[in-house]
């Protein structure tokens, strides 16, 4: 039984790093970096070797370092193996170097061929009957009567420890990574649609004032000699392109990539941004856009530019939900509610049943027969990641109420 205990908690330890890099990343969107191998190959190590049932533990997390974290990292956890071998000492110390050393040399040699051949698993199962052939023959090179007394274990126990160790670890670590980065690539290209189609709009609204400029600029040019007529039609041309200039440069700032920060904002400030960008998109769909916003400052800790483009997907979508409704109208409203920042989006478009808000946010669901769900399941991600949550009651055809709900910080 005590044997069987000692198994299990090295099949624990090597699902850590799978454990820990959905709990981690759960909420980011990034994908794993070497400090995370490192930290987690590092501590996993350390666990394993510290409640051994062999010689052999901890070989597994090296190679997992090697093939996610590259020659650099897999030698600092080998370094960090071998030391820490040393200093827990006995009879076999030498020995359970000698294997440390071999089983990296052997994981070096496989390192170029799993990272260049699809049958992954194959190589994966090799490495971990590879490390149990290493730890069954310099044991029993060194002590044999060790070997005999115990052959079960050896031949049995250790192998099969191994191979579904390293298995478990290796196969579900790689799953989660490719999940992640498939998340993040259709979330960009998600975010990449969705400006495209701002962007259509926002086309016709600055052909508008361009427009009403070049008529401007023919009428001076017909009636040169007005020299009060000149300057008023100058005024209103200077706020026309006034104007254009502000979208177009929120628009820019809403499409630059996103970077990694998190810093106090105003929400009222980025409310209005986003519906100046927003407004060309909602009078293409004839639909009314209405802002009411909180009379003070209202702060949060979020990234700004993460913030933006979440508001501008739950913006779209309440959009979109109206353009088939008659006098369709979305309206933004924020207010402050036990020391919480509650930001309500509401529509009077087409709703959803109880079975559409039950399953909104989770990926690949939408309720547009040409979407992909990403842009909400991102938001909800961002939103979430704030410490925010987010809160649906919906109707069909009456419309749907999107609350959600920050941490307040107050302004110093």
């Amino acid at each position: 039984m005590s044997l069987l205990k000692e198994v299990i908690l090295q099949m624990f330890f090597a699902l850590t790093p799978f454990v820990l890099f959905n709990i981690y990343y759960r909420d980011r969107m990034c994908n794993y970096s070497r400090s995370f191998i490192l930290v987690t190959s590092s501590v996993c190590v350390f666990l394993a070797m510290t409640f051994a049932s062999s010689a052999v533990e901890g070989f597994i997390f090296v190679f997992f370092a090697l093939i996610y974290g590259g020659v650099r990292i897999a030698s600092v956890v080998l370094i960090e193996s071998v030391l820490y071998r040393y200093y827990l000492g006995g009879e076999d110390t030498w020995v359970a170097m000698l294997m440390i050393a071999t089983a990296f040399a052997i994981s070096l040699l496989i390192y170029q061929r799993y990272k260049a051949s699809y049958r992954k698993t194959l190589y994966t199962l090799l490495t971990g009957a590879l490390f149990s052939l290493i730890e069954l023959g310099l044991t029993y090179l060194n002590f044999p009567t060790h070997v005999s007394h115990q052959l079960a274990y050896h031949v049995f126990v250790i192998p099969v420890q191994n191979i579904v160790g390293i298995w478990l670890l290796m196969s579900l670590f790689s799953k989660c990574v490719s999940d992640k980065e498939l998340f993040i690539r259709h979330a960009q290209n998600e975010k990449i649609e969705t400006m495209s189609h701002v962007a259509a709009s926002l086309a016709h609204e600055v052909r508008n004032p361009l427009t009403a400029v070049k008529g401007f600029l023919r009428l001076m040019q017909e009636d040169a000699g007005n020299i009060a007529k000149a300057e008023q039609y100058i005024r209103i041309s200077l706020d026309e392109i006034q104007r254009t200039e502000a979208i177009l440069t929120e628009y820019l700032a809403l499409s630059k990539p996103l970077k990694e920060r998190n810093e106090l904002i105003n929400v009222c400030e980025q409310l209005y941004v986003v519906r100046e960008v927003m407004l060309p998109f909602a009078n293409m769909h004839n639909v009314e856009l209405e802002l009411q916003a909180y009379e003070k400052p209202v702060t949060i800790m979020a990234n700004p530019d993460e913030f933006k483009q979440v508001l501008v997907n739950f913006v779209k979508n309440a959009i979109e939900a109206c353009a088939e409704t008659a006098n369709g109208k979305v309206v933004l409203s924020l207010l402050i509610e036990k020391n919480n920042a509650l930001l309500i989006i509401k529509d009077n478009g087409i709703g959803m049943d109880e079975g559409q808000i039950k399953r909104l946010g989770t990926i690949y669901f939408s309720t547009k027969t040409s979407g992909t769900g990403l842009g909400l399941t991102y938001s909800y991600h961002v939103i979430r990641a704030f410490g925010g949550s987010v809160s649906v009651s919906s109707k069909p055809k009456v419309g749907t109420k999107f609350t959600i709900t920050f941490p307040y910080h107050q302004p110093q």
